[in-house]
């Protein structure tokens, strides 16, 4: 049995884990958490319910976090070549706590943020930072102050074909290479090369191969994927992803996440069917954004988000942390729970989106997702009436209506035979239900 998380087999459009299909959905208060006091709580709150997916940047810049790197004196500069004890202390419990909860990590191994305006300040691999290159030598900025939209740090250039800075890739090489001597150990971790990242491709692919060549030296395989920053994924930069299986094994489309209602839904199925035109493979959607509290559309917006991924196919979704995202609120729990016990009872991974089972349906009402002939289901973003086409179900129909926000199965019903199933929300809310033949 194959113990490592990898694609699955009969369904290539999902994760595989332990030898059975496996769909992750997830929400955490933070992104780096590894960095984080109270991680355990955090992770057995996340796995209480059904929660299975965290994400993790490997980033140093928020208050009480520690650099990848030893310094010479408390206050002195750091040495490139010398692992910080507690960083990776902090990375190695982490993954050992997720491994434990059988809970998969998608880690991002260059935290784009921490390498601009004030976080590049104080960051190890910034030349007055170091004892290891000057400003000369490495040829990389005392200052950048543009936003990583812009960039403009060549920090991100260094690999061949680009600007080739092997003094500075040397020791990004091995920030790697301390990585790996962690991750490698544990086989429930996926690999995403950087966040919202604007730099030339060159680099993602640098990086892939490098660790999928590590990793193969030690007789494993990885996956790994890339992070564009565009929102739209009909957006040249998301081809360097989209268009490349034999370069990432999976895609990450969390951008589209910026997205709001109907298009939301479109714009995924576009890139979905673009992707499987090249090869089907798991498409990832690691930042669900969408918060009261943030700039990225309100709680309601990022709840939709979360179904319309899961009912259009996607292979992992997980909720944004605060304030962008709502995180592991009691909101996101129930979403998540729900959304466990939803494809839980449905054969989701042999399932696809099936909207056009759907009739007299208002524009982002409703959403399905079926395996024609057997099941479907249906999840309401709000309240009203919809028609199934339920004319390829042998028999009788076994109706099952799930009350999302109380996370509970209201009684199922039996429906005589019919063509066509007319769906009315019983409940207040956002609900789903799903419908199999007896």
């Amino acid at each position: 049995m194959e113990r490592r998380i990898t694609i699955c087999d009969p369904y290539p459009s999902y994760w595989e884990f332990e030898g059975k299909p496996v769909i992750l959905l997830g929400g955490s208060v933070e992104d780096n958490l590894f960095q984080i006091p109270n991680i355990m709580e955090q992770l057995e709150q996340l796995h209480a319910v059904g929660g299975n997916y965290v994400r993790c940047t490997m980033s140093s810049r928020d208050p009480g976090d520690v650099w990848p790197f030893e310094r010479l004196s408390a206050d002195g500069p750091y040495d490139l070549r010398e692992p910080s004890r507690e960083f990776w202390c902090r990375f190695s419990r982490f993954l050992a706590l997720c491994y434990s909860m059988d809970i998969m990590v998608q880690l991002e191994v260059w935290a784009t943020f921490d390498y601009y305006r004030d976080n590049w300040a104080v960051n190890p691999f910034n030349p007055v930072n170091n004892v290891n290159y000057t400003p000369e030598q490495s040829r990389l900025p005392v200052v950048v102050d543009s936003h990583p939209v812009r960039a403009e740090n060549p920090f991100f250039f260094s690999v061949p074909g680009a600007l080739d800075n092997r003094v500075v890739l040397r020791h990004q090489r091995a920030f790697v290479d301390s990585l790996l001597a962690h991750s490698l150990l544990y086989p429930n971790v996926l690999y995403c090369m950087d966040n919202e990242t604007n730099v030339t491709p060159l680099w993602g692919e640098y990086w892939s191969d490098y660790i999928r060549q590590q990793a193969a030296a030690q007789d494993v395989v990885v996956h790994t994927t890339e992070m564009w920053d565009a929102h739209d994924l009909g957006h040249d930069s998301h081809k360097a992803t989209l268009d490349h299986p034999e370069t990432y094994s999976f895609c990450d489309v969390s951008q589209n996440n910026h997205q709001v209602g109907q298009a939301h839904w479109d714009n995924m199925q576009k890139a979905r069917a673009y992707v499987f035109e090249r090869k089907v493979r798991p498409i990832n959607s690691v930042k669900i954004y969408g918060a009261d509290t943030g700039r990225y559309g309100t709680q309601r917006d990022g709840i939709e988000r979360f179904w319309r991924n899961v009912f259009g196919g996607l292979a992992a979704a997980r909720f944004h942390r605060p304030p962008s995202g709502i995180g592991l609120s009691e909101g996101a729990q129930a979403q998540i729970q729900s959304a466990r016990m939803l494809t839980d009872a449905v054969n989701v991974f042999a399932c696809e989106p099936h909207n056009d089972l759907l009739s007299e349906r208002a524009e982002n009402a409703a959403y399905c997702m079926a395996q024609p002939g057997v099941e479907a289901a249906v999840v309401f973003l709000h309240e009203g009436k919809v028609i199934l086409d339920t004319s390829s179900m042998p028999g009788d129909l076994r109706v099952r209506w799930l009350n999302v926000t109380e996370r509970a199965w209201l009684p199922a019903q039996t429906v005589a035979r019919t063509a066509r199933l007319g769906l009315e929300t019983p409940l207040h809310g956002l609900q789903a239900v799903v419908v199999q033949s007896e």
